[in-house]
């Protein structure tokens, strides 16, 4: 490692690392960053959530055979047959991306695993306006995939978020008590003059290099901004009113992944406390598959959930399967009737507010395969009700990155380009 006596920059090849103090901040790779311009329409809904399972879902069961409006509701989504105006249907998107488990995150980073992910893009633009910039669970894994395993939301740096998979922990967050929120504010402060005296030098070191890195580096520096805002808006609010739900807590945590689909009842429930209170605007939730078996009417299922996944055409398994995402879906109902019924101030629906994405990166478990990748939008104002069978040759076919278009776009955010994708589905929802 090479240094200047007369500056806090340390190089190392091609890497550039900033020191003040006990500060020090990795710099990205010096590459040429060209920006594209923006277009966007109107707003149309101010929350998002982000469902996502690891296992995918059983195309044959998710997607109707029919097109259009007059659809006959698929298995998997009957629980949520009495509000098929409320949601689209999407079949033929995905992202182009690699075949395999290890491309799972691909759900909402697009073409490339563990970047940038549509959550956090959203988070970064409206996050800001509430307490939590964004909230990450999920429900169905042990302690080490919440940690280390697989991940749903990823920072522009592509630094996967933990995810809180304790209802009692998510409680907690949301309606903390005043000694945390004293012992918060302490460790806000403290981090934040390190980051500011950390930018002093690099923004010494922008005005040294040429015009490309210049951008890059620019680019890099607005993410640091917005954790100092997302900082700041914390400390602007931590002494605000915390909201006091008439919500009874049960007295344990479903954290087990066999107990997978009573912690998502659980969570759904705090999901829709969290977005009623305005504690946050997005929300991401991750649905694992693992070994576990399920017990429905106090029956246990054949095989394990992942086994399940990779049915190779068994006709028992697939139904088991569909039995286990059936049951997600039924979850995902009391959530989507929780939020329809919630009035917001200006007389809207909560659930005409919040767009929520239903979705995955794995395409077909059984076959390990990324293409084709069910999904569902429900909420968020749009023109709902039908099944959008989008599958055609492979260069006409959008891309899903194309529908995250559309969903930021409803959200108010300048957006005409997502990982791969570069035009917006909105046509499709008037």
């Amino acid at each position: 490692m090479t240094s200047k006596p007369h500056s806090s920059l340390h190089t190392v090849d091609r890497r550039h690392f900033l020191r003040s103090g006990a500060a020090t901040l990795a710099l990205p790779a010096l590459e040429a960053f060209s920006a594209h311009g923006a277009s966007t329409v109107a707003a149309g809904a101010k929350n998002f959530v982000a469902i996502g399972t690891y296992l995918g879902w059983h195309q044959n069961a998710f997607f109707p055979e029919q097109a259009g409006h007059n659809y006959e509701m698929p298995a998997t989504l009957s629980p949520i047959a009495g509000l098929r105006d409320e949601f689209t249907i999407f079949s033929g998107l995905d992202h182009r991306a690699p075949n395999g488990h290890g491309a799972w995150s691909n759900f909402l980073c697009g073409q490339s695993p563990k970047s940038y992910s549509l959550d956090q893009k959203v988070a970064d633009s409206i996050g800001a306006k509430s307490r939590f910039p964004s909230i990450q669970l999920a429900a169905g894994a042990g302690e080490s995939d919440t940690k280390e395993g697989n991940g749903i939301s990823f920072t522009r740096q592509g630094i996967k978020l933990p995810q809180v998979q304790r209802p009692s922990v998510l409680y907690k967050q949301l309606f903390t008590s005043k000694a945390d929120r004293a012992r918060t504010e302490y460790l806000l402060r403290s981090k934040q003059s390190s980051l500011d005296l950390v930018l002093d030098d690099a923004l010494r070191l922008q005005k040294s290099l040429p015009s490309r890195d210049r951008e890059k580096l620019e680019e890099y520096f607005e993410s640091l901004r917005a954790v100092e805002k997302r900082m700041g808006r914390q400390l602007e609010t931590i002494n605000d009113p915390v909201p006091q739900p008439d919500y009874e807590l049960p007295s344990y945590d479903p954290i087990t992944p066999n107990l997978q689909i009573e912690a998502e009842q659980i969570m759904y429930d705090l999901m829709t406390l969290a977005l009623e209170t305005e504690s946050t605007r997005v929300i991401s939730f991750f649905l694992h598959g693992l070994g576990q078996v399920f017990s429905f009417d106090g029956k246990a299922l054949g095989s394990g959930y992942h086994g399940l996944s990779h049915h190779g055409n068994n006709p028992a398994m697939i139904r088991d399967l569909i039995t286990i995402e059936t049951a997600h879906i039924h979850c995902l109902a009391g959530f989507l009737e929780q939020l329809k019924a919630k009035k917001t101030p200006q007389g809207k629906s909560l659930l005409d507010d919040t767009i929520v994405l239903v979705g995955t990166g794995m395409g077909d478990a059984s076959r390990h395969s990324n293409a084709n990748l069910p999904t569902l939008v429900a909420g968020g104002g749009f023109n709902h009700g039908s099944h959008l069978a989008l599958g055609g040759s492979k260069n006409e076919t959008p891309l899903l990155g194309d529908l995250f278009i559309t969903l930021m776009q409803r959200l108010g955010i300048e957006a005409d380009s997502f990982s791969n994708a570069s035009r917006n589905l909105n046509q499709l929802f008037s």
